[in-house]
């Protein structure tokens, strides 16, 4: 049986504590529990992977959504409104690779998600993930120090002005996983002939990867609008999601799992749906980014204005701790450099932020 908890503000402690006071599900939604106390600004004593004072890498730069790692060291980073592909240097110095053409950049679309092949060193593949005209969709080019032309791989994912999902990455299979959202329309989420509100698994050509639950590209549904995803040194899979008025979540992502909405926000011990391994209320996270290392989960938090640390101990989250909670404002995207510390992203350009003299910009965090 896996804990699952709920980190409450204060003020609506008291009135909902009857209600989540035995918050706890196994991977099927069933299970009792206990609900710890709130999240606190100052470590537990059970985390490891302490963050240091956060560097500037790079600033200057218009909603930076994605970042992938290149394998010497350098990161591929896009821009959501201006549709710029960035390679980004340790060092700061960056480098636009390409302005990605037919990006239709309005409200939460643009350009999204990037992800480099897992052959990298031999078939020179990238991916993106943006809003078109008619649709979002995963495109796959080659980079070799310039981006070439952009195959469609995966299209018709339904686009809108919220909730357009985006991330991509490669799981330890090496199939591309692909975030989509259902863009306001929650019937999306249900319906699995609908490529919204899904967490995709896809071949690195973009068919339905082997031993989908569904045989199309579905691998779970029921999401509202997932933006991050993450694996632990054991392979499990975790993705944050948004909630709507209520709770943010992060799930444990199983095969073939309905993760229940819009039937369910949060936990709802309702047979047929997962209920989620942590929830948040949506003003201390609206969850973005996520990445693993050194024991933890790390998940940006965009409304919430920190980074969430999550220990995990053998896929039970542990008691959330809030890193720099206000000094940066939104917080976008997450990636482990190949040296072990973070990378973060602001997003206080996007519309919603309240931009600081610089932003937005990429803060490299060590972990001691």
């Amino acid at each position: 049986m896996r804990q699952h908890t709920t980190i409450l503000v204060p003020a609506v402690l008291a009135s909902v504590a009857a209600l989540l006071a035995a918050c706890s599900s196994s991977p099927s939604g069933g299970g009792q529990g206990r609900t710890p106390p709130p999240a606190s600004a100052s470590p537990s004593g059970t985390a490891s992977g302490t963050p240091g004072m956060p560097r500037t890498v790079t600033d200057g730069l218009k909603v930076p959504w994605a970042v992938a790692f290149l394998p010497g060291g350098d990161a591929l980073v896009t821009e959501r409104d201006t549709a710029r592909l960035l390679r980004v240097a340790p060092s700061g110095r960056k480098t636009t690779v390409g302005t990605v053409p037919g990006v239709d950049a309005q409200g939460e679309g643009g350009l999204l998600g990037v992800a480099v092949s897992p052959s990298y060193g031999t078939d020179h593949f990238v991916y993106l993930y943006y809003t078109a005209a008619s649709d979002n969709r995963v495109v796959r080019a080659t980079y070799d120090g310039r981006l070439g032309d952009l195959k469609p791989i995966v299209t018709g994912i339904p686009k809108g002005a919220i909730h357009n999902g985006g991330r991509l990455a490669f799981g330890p299979d090496k199939m591309l996983y692909v975030t989509t959202g259902e863009t306001g329309e929650g019937g999306k989420a249900q319906d699995r002939n609908s490529l919204g509100g899904k967490i995709l698994r896809v071949t690195p050509d973009g068919a339905p990867a082997p031993g989908n639950p569904f045989g199309t590209r579905v691998w779970t549904y029921g999401h509202r609008n997932v933006q991050g995803l993450a694996w632990d040194g054991a392979g499990r899979m975790y993705a944050t999601e948004f909630g709507q008025d209520r709770f943010d979540e992060i799930n444990l992502i199983v095969k073939g799992r309905n993760y229940g909405w819009p039937v369910v926000e949060g936990v709802g011990h309702r047979k047929g749906f997962t209920d989620p391994l942590l929830t948040w209320t949506t003003d201390q996270a609206s969850p973005s980014g996520l990445a693993y290392a050194d024991g933890s989960l790390w998940a940006a938090a965009l409304r919430g204005e920190r980074l969430w640390q999550i220990p995990l101990d053998n896929g039970e989250a542990g008691r959330p701790i809030a890193r720099f909670q206000g000094r940066y404002g939104r917080l976008r995207a997450v990636a482990r450099t190949p040296t072990g510390s973070l990378w973060v992203t602001t997003s206080n350009q996007d519309g919603r932020g309240t931009p600081r003299p610089g932003d937005d910009r990429i803060l490299d965090i060590p972990l001691h």
